[in-house]
């Protein structure tokens, strides 16, 4: 492939392209992690995490993937032979609980098709028939990347109640995090699993629980053995600041400016801003004549956009075409979805123009692919902004 100029555009549903405030914060020089001022950047971004998962409980930042942060959520709470409720929402989930099978967990996994969230009702009926309380949790993708579609997390909540069931509440929103609603203390999540490289913007490398006393309870009674993963032994040494092992000092300080990013704009505004895009998105989709994976409307994802291909069409023969011309990347189908769907991050640091530009290169991808399609899905999107829109009336200068 010859060079191409101009900026790459990275459109997919992680890592989000990472903000130059960020770059230059991992770019610090390295300190001793056993320093007075290292103590003080952890106890910050410990701290400053509870704001963005909205709890006063402890948030324990693990040197890993998500799905490391899904297996400590795992060997903290459950023990052998216990049984976990899931729903097969999508690729994510169904990896959760193949991890939750390895460690001698039963599952059992509510049927899904692939095109929306956790059904509440399901969920609540199951526990409701579940006399003998078997079920020790239930585990949930808030936001299922490889779909597009979100999970009503509070309504899962009330269904829980509803039913009077003591299971933990376990959830995963790694890539919700940062750009869609979350609240791990108003919607009694017990262990709230995330990761960096979404919505908070940061390269991979620091996955997070946030955990409840209900579930900080449970790590002291159950039999799954850790050490790693512990999170009695996290929480005792990050009173202090510290780690029990070397952190990831550098991306820590990326994660302190991250954490500036979001308290600077609001999390309201972000969230606003994210369903704004994604709303957009969806127009252009609609107009190009497409179907977007996700059917619910009330589940759409504020995250990414899956779309459908036409029968017949490979999306990964459109995703290889769009990228060699016009030097943009999608996301791929994944699991039942491969090569099926092709998806559209709009998360972290993006903005209408941002989102403009990758709808160009996506409609000017279907043409030179050949896919079957209408024009204008990009004129759709600019309208869509253009409609009486506040937020994009200039901002007062800042003194």
């Amino acid at each position: 492939m010859s060079a191409q100029q101009g900026r790459h555009f990275l459109h997919i549903p992680g890592p989000s392209p990472i903000p130059d405030r960020i770059l230059r914060a991992v770019a610090m020089p390295i300190i001793d992690h056993r320093s007075a001022e290292f103590a003080v950047l952890g106890k910050e971004v410990l701290e400053g995490c509870k704001t963005i998962f909205k709890t006063k409980q402890p948030v324990v930042i693990y040197p890993a993937s998500g799905t490391g942060a899904w297996e400590a959520a795992i060997v903290n709470t459950l023990s052998p032979g216990d049984t976990v409720l899931m729903a097969e929402t999508g690729h994510f989930a169904t990896l959760w609980k193949q991890i939750a099978t390895r460690f001698g967990i039963e599952v059992e996994f509510i049927p899904g098709d692939w095109r929306r969230g956790a059904d509440p009702d399901v969920i609540g009926s199951r526990l409701a028939e579940d006399k003998a309380r078997r079920i020790k949790a239930v585990m949930v993708v808030h936001n299922e990347t490889s779909t597009g579609a979100t999970s009503r997390i509070a309504e899962i909540r009330k269904a829980i109640d509803a039913a009077g069931h003591p299971a933990l509440f376990m959830v995963d929103t790694i890539s919700g995090l940062g750009s869609a609603d979350f609240r791990h203390d108003e919607w009694q999540v017990d262990v709230t699993v995330s990761g960096s490289q979404k919505g908070l913007m940061l390269p991979p490398g620091l996955s997070f629980n946030a955990v409840s006393e209900k579930a900080m309870a449970a790590s002291k009674s159950n039999r799954l053995p850790r050490s790693f993963w512990d999170w009695q032994e996290m929480v005792k040494i990050n009173a202090g600041g510290f780690f029990p092992y070397t952190p990831a000092t550098n991306l820590l300080y990326g994660l302190k400016e991250a954490l500036a990013m979001l308290q600077e704009e609001g999390l309201d505004a972000v969230f606003a801003r994210h369903k704004r895009l994604a709303a957009a998105c969806r127009a252009a989709v609609k107009a190009w004549g497409l179907e977007v994976l996700c059917q619910n409307e009330a589940e759409h994802s504020p995250v990414l956009t899956a779309v459908m291909m036409p029968p017949s069409h490979s999306a990964d023969r459109y995703r290889k075409i769009a990228l060699e011309k016009y030097n943009i990347s999608l996301g791929s189908g994944l699991g039942k979805v491969a090569d099926k769907v092709f998806r559209i991050g709009h998360l972290g640091e993006c903005n209408e123009l941002m989102l403009l530009g990758a709808l160009s290169g996506v409609e000017m991808g279907l043409a030179a692919a050949g896919v079957p399609h209408r024009s204008g899905g990009v004129a759709a999107a600019m309208a869509m902004f253009e409609e009486g829109d506040a937020s994009n009336a200039p901002r007062a200068a800042v003194a």
